[in-house]
């Protein structure tokens, strides 16, 4: 593929579930070109945490539709082996970010590709360079105002809600979002029912909520 040739627009790239004790990462990449972007903002994309959940669910599936997207989801299991491998939560990150731009550069032809400030852009660059891409990686604060981004974030944490509410259908305990007291109480209720030793499927272990939990 000859990155750059195809219709001017740009990859955004946001995740869902990095604050969250319960449930997965998800990465999501939305390419946008410039025809997409009106269509996108009269539809009211904008970032997904100035939407509810209901309407977060409506938007992605519109998302979905228009434009060419990928999702990296990391299920807590798998999310909770990358970590100890990796030992560090931006190296993860870039990890996944690289994976969903590989995987939509598969589907598009683009050049540029924007996403949230998260750390050390080395570590994405690093990621996606030792898979042959080169691309224009732009990094800063509040990313979501571009509409590429705000897509992916809305795509996001669509899945991230959709796949916590299947794990908590699974193990019959209800797991809030966040990392408050509501949600060690789950937590504690969840290891009361299944045991400690079952709380990686359904956690992010390396969370302090842990030692609240089972401590």
């Amino acid at each position: 593929m000859t990155i750059g040739a195809g219709q001017i627009g740009q990859i955004g790239i946001d995740e869902s579930g990095k604050g969250d004790y319960f449930g997965p990462l998800v990465i999501a990449g939305v390419y946008v070109s410039q025809e997409q972007e009106e269509v996108l903002r009269v539809a009211g994309v904008r970032d997904s945490k100035a939407v509810t959940d209901k309407k977060a669910a409506i938007l992605a599936e519109q998302i979905r539709v228009l434009c060419p997207f990928t999702v990296v989801a990391i299920g807590p299991e798998r999310y909770n082996s990358l970590h100890a491998s990796f030992k560090n939560l931006n190296k993860l990150l870039a990890w996944g970010h690289a994976r969903s731009i590989e995987n939509l550069l598969e589907k598009v032809s683009c050049d540029r590709v924007v996403a949230d400030q998260f750390g050390d852009e080395r570590f994405l660059l690093n990621a996606l360079m030792a898979k042959g891409r080169s691309v224009t990686l732009v990094q800063k604060p509040r990313a979501e105002e571009e509409m590429a981004v705000a897509a992916a974030s809305v795509v996001a944490r669509a899945e991230f809600l959709r796949r916590l509410q299947e794990l908590s259908t699974r193990y019959e305990v209800a797991l809030p979002k966040g990392a408050s007291d509501l949600v060690i109480t789950a937590g504690k209720a969840f290891v009361q029912r299944h045991g400690a030793e079952a709380l990686g499927h359904v956690a992010k272990l390396h969370f302090r909520t842990t030692e609240k939990v089972v401590g």
